[in-house]
């Protein structure tokens, strides 16, 4: 006698296919978990030493080419630094698989992290591209802002020193809110995705949709993360980038926890 087939309660996900973007559960989150995230970076970083100096140095290296790169448009560096930054998530994809190998009790290979990418290319590629558009368009709105601002383009120094004068409340208003616009985007559709896309077989769009859903639903715990991000790279940026060697990497290790515990 054949069984007769029923349909999945409303409301749940049938279990034939990938859970969509607002059916994936989401965990509660406390203020003291973004400090267990970063000591669980830390720990990782320990037990991988080798593969984090490796990805630290990449991103010091990374920020002076940058540096060096745009060292006559200030415009561009500072929008650009921060963004390249901002992108971490993308750049930190071989240091969430080395986590995510020693979440499952096995030992974190360096070739294996470098080639993380590898069953995920085209999702991977899409949601990559969508960051470099966002990154261009904030690069060339501060552009536009120092061009209406300045009567002509100022140095690195000079740029540095106009965010300084208060006479240029103008400049700075319009810096700070066109900055804060693009930065704030690309944290709530990044802050999870890449690790998610990663750890499952998800689209760009789910993963996207899922951090940015993250944000708006545990928006204080979101603010303080980002806030901590923000400090520890600004910091470790400080001394000509040196200080990404060990930041870099305990930040994208404790970004792999951050997924883990956020998302169900």
């Amino acid at each position: 006698m054949n069984a007769t087939p029923t349909n999945p309660p409303d409301g749940a996900a049938d279990p034939g296919r990938a859970p969509g973007a607002f059916e994936i559960a989401l965990n509660p989150l406390g203020f003291a978990d973004p400090l267990r995230w970063l000591a669980a970076g830390w720990r990782d970083f320990l037990r991988c030493p080798g593969i984090g100096l490796f990805y630290g140095g990449c991103f010091m290296v990374m920020g002076w080419a940058l540096l060096k790169m745009y060292e006559r448009a200030p415009a561009y560096v500072m929008a650009l630094s921060a963004g390249f930054l901002l992108m971490g998530p993308f750049m930190c994809l071989g240091l969430y698989r080395a986590s995510q190998r020693l979440e499952a009790g096995e030992r974190p290979d360096f070739g294996d992290s470098l080639l993380a990418w590898d069953t995920r290319t085209g999702t991977l590629a899409i949601f990559g591209f969508v960051l470099l558009v966002l990154e261009m368009l904030w690069g060339r709105a501060t552009l536009v802002i120092f061009a209406v601002s300045f009567d002509g383009m100022p140095d690195l120094k000079g740029s540095l020193l106009a965010l300084l004068d208060p006479e240029n409340i103008g400049f700075i208003a319009a810096w700070t809110v066109v900055g804060a616009l693009f930065a704030g985007l690309i944290y709530s559709i990044s802050v999870v995705s890449i690790p998610m896309i990663l750890h499952r077989q998800t689209d760009a769009i789910t993963a996207g949709l899922t951090s940015l859903r993250l944000v708006l639903t545990q928006t204080g715990v979101m603010l303080w993360w980002g806030f901590l991000i923000a400090l520890i790279v600004t910091l470790a940026m400080l001394p000509w980038f040196a200080g990404l060697l060990i930041a870099g990497p305990v930040i994208g290790h404790a970004s792999w926890h951050a997924y883990r515990a956020a998302v169900a």
